[in-house]
């Protein structure tokens, strides 16, 4: 009876100190946080936009490699890179951005364009 007891309680205890986290973090996760250019969007657009947009570059007539080249474009950008696949306007040309990604750029502009 003892053992019984013993094994018993030893389930129970291994049971109540185990910790789990049962909240998935994905692309649909909210953004909780501040976005800032320099933390979050300037990575996203370093190396997603700057191949074509910086001079040398076949979009060096809309440069993005800056805060206030990004700043000043945010509504053309957020219109480009959510345009459904196929659209000759779609940015980046190279592939969609994550959702996640997308998500960051467009939070940054309701946090109010912050740069650091």
């Amino acid at each position: 009876m003892k053992k019984i007891i013993y094994i018993v309680s030893l389930a129970i205890l291994s049971i109540a100190c185990e910790s789990r986290t049962y909240e998935e973090i994905s692309d649909k996760t909210p953004i909780a946080e501040l976005v800032t250019y320099n933390k979050d969007v300037k990575p996203i657009i370093d190396a997603n936009c700057i191949s074509c947009h910086s001079p040398g570059g076949s979009a060096s007539f809309q440069p993005l490699t800056g805060y206030n080249q990004v700043k000043n474009n945010i509504d053309k950008i957020i219109d480009r890179i959510n345009r459904p696949t196929g659209d000759p306007q779609k940015m980046p040309q190279g592939g969609s951005l994550s959702s996640l990604q997308t998500m960051i750029i467009t939070k940054w502009k309701t946090d109010g364009l912050t740069e650091n």
